[in-house]
């Protein structure tokens, strides 16, 4: 039964709540411009006006394609108040990856941010089957402005319909070892992330926070305990390392969120050493592994400031590695994903669901209030997935007697090769280490003799050429032969998907065209 009595607050009314506390302050700004904490609650107000005219029926999904905006950020919030579902359209994707998401989602409305996007959204406003509604921020050759419309609309306090049990979001997963699944969740589900960040996240206490990562995904997480803790959002539209640098420095930027590639271009740019990023508090990193040498380097240009997030689409976040455990004394713990966040119960788990002795291999599996409610008409795959009351995140780890996690590998990417089970992740850890290996991926191919053979692909640092004999003998020194490369190839640069994270499908589909079998 619904028990409105311990219920969470929902997102949107939290979000209320920030927004009114500072009405004066300025919440967000963005080359050009800046809109207060009282301009933003007064934007989501006329947007939700102009929502509540089209009469959709509660939990119908909006979809937003859109590059860091204050007013699409807007539109979002005041779309979960009326009792819209929000699905946010990777910026990076691909024509057919977004037009997948729009038409397994059904949504019915569509956001476009005509200054960035206005092709793609005309062609995806025009191949969309279900789309009843196509808006633009900004105006554009379809749809409706809904700037514009705000505008018109006139003043409305913003007020929040949703409880609970309505559907808050449903986003899709990264793709990288498979389809993309869309993970449901109501605002029951979504309440908590706000409080579980700014528990275990050493966030500022007046955050000046730089949104640089999409908005659509991780670096959005972060708005909402920004607002609340009475900070500035700073957003720009792209990863412009020039554009960062100056950011940070005229805002005095204390906190952000990178991928490790923009951390490497950044650690490679000129421009880093005549720079002041004194302001700098809090550099969070995520979506893939970091070069150890790379975040060492990292920690002695610019700071101790590293902390290392972990999670999914289907719970985030799990756990974090905080300022603290990234001491270059101890460099073994930049291996690890990080200490579980109060807010989860983490285990590794066996094939059998139950908990493997300290040091073995096994799943991560969590339970946690803001862990996802279901895949989306995917009940099969979310039985698999929720199956003995845990997510089961598909990571595979080990956890040392303190309890930090070590991710071995995604499940799906185990290397079977001579009869061993190779994890990729701990081969890379090994190469990562070199210091001529700016980034490297490890992916099984097909081979007579051994079924699958250790293939490292290597981007090696600017203007070294480490030898493949020598790669292939530090693994074996350090792991053992079964888990040496049996070929390295270099290339210059490994496919990324939008979120930051190495393509393995790609990678594999190079190698395994023509072949009976395709491994993930």
């Amino acid at each position: 039964m619904p028990d409105p009595l311990h219920d969470f607050p929902t997102v949107g009314g939290q979000t209320l709540r920030a927004l009114a506390r500072y009405p004066s302050r300025v919440a967000f700004s963005w080359p050009g411009g800046s809109i207060t904490y009282g301009g933003a609650a007064e934007l989501i107000g006329r947007m939700q006006k102009v929502f509540a005219r089209l009469d959709l029926k509660p939990g119908a999904r909006v979809a937003f394609l859109t590059a860091n905006r204050a007013d699409t950020w807007c539109a979002g919030v005041a779309a979960q108040l009326s009792r819209l579902s929000i699905t946010w359209l990777h910026p990076l994707g691909s024509l057919d990856d977004q037009l997948f998401q729009i038409e397994d989602s059904e949504a019915g409305m569509l956001v476009v941010d005509a200054d960035t996007f206005r092709d793609r959204g005309g062609d995806l406003a025009a191949r969309a089957s279900d789309l009843r509604t196509v808006f633009t921020l900004g105006p554009a050759n379809y749809g409706v402005d809904l700037l514009a419309a705000a505008e018109d609309a006139g003043t409305a306090t913003p007020r929040c319909f949703a409880g609970p049990d309505d559907i808050a979001t449903l986003n899709y997963t990264g793709g990288t070892t498979g389809k993309s699944k869309g993970a449901l969740r109501y605002h029951r589900e979504t309440g908590g992330f706000a409080n579980a960040i700014l528990s275990d996240f050493e966030i500022p206490d007046t955050p000046r926070y730089l949104a640089v990562a999409p908005i659509s995904h991780v670096a959005g997480t972060k708005v909402l305990p920004s607002l609340i803790r009475g900070g500035t959002v700073h957003m720009l539209k792209g990863f412009d390392p020039d554009a960062v640098f100056k950011t940070i420095e005229r805002e005095r930027i204390n906190f952000t969120l990178f991928v490790p590639t923009m951390i490497y271009v950044m650690l490679d740019n000129p421009a880093l050493d005549k720079t002041d990023l004194s302001s700098l508090q809090l550099l969070l990193y995520g979506a893939s592994a970091m070069s150890p040498s790379r975040l060492v380097e990292g920690i002695e240009r610019i700071g101790p400031v590293f902390s290392q997030l972990y999670g999914q689409t289907e719970c985030y976040p799990v756990s974090v590695l905080r300022k603290a455990d990234h001491d270059p004394k101890t460099p073994e713990l930049f291996l690890s994903c990080g200490f579980p966040i109060a807010a989860c119960e983490v285990k590794i788990l066996g094939d059998d669901d139950h908990e493997v002795e300290t040091g073995e291999a096994g799943e991560i599996c969590v339970r946690a209030p803001h862990v996802m409610a279901e895949y989306w008409k995917r009940p099969e795959q979310t039985a698999e997935t929720l199956k003995s009351g845990w997510l089961h995140t598909g990571d595979i780890a080990r956890a040392d007697e303190r309890g930090y996690m070590f991710i071995l590998d995604r499940k799906k990417d185990m290397i079977v090769s001579g009869g061993f089970n190779i994890f990729p992740r701990e081969v890379e850890d090994v190469l990562s280490q070199h210091a001529d290996v700016a980034m490297v991926a490890v992916v099984g191919i097909p081979d007579d003799k051994w079924g699958e053979a250790v293939t490292a692909v290597v981007v090696a640092r600017e203007g070294a050429r480490p030898s493949a004999e020598e790669l292939i003998n530090l693994v074996k020194t350090r792991k053992g032969s079964a888990h040496a490369p049996k070929h390295v190839k270099f290339v210059s640069e490994l496919p990324m998907t939008g979120v930051g994270k190495v393509d393995k499908k790609v990678l594999k589909a190079g190698f395994w065209v023509g072949r009976d079998r395709m491994v993930g």
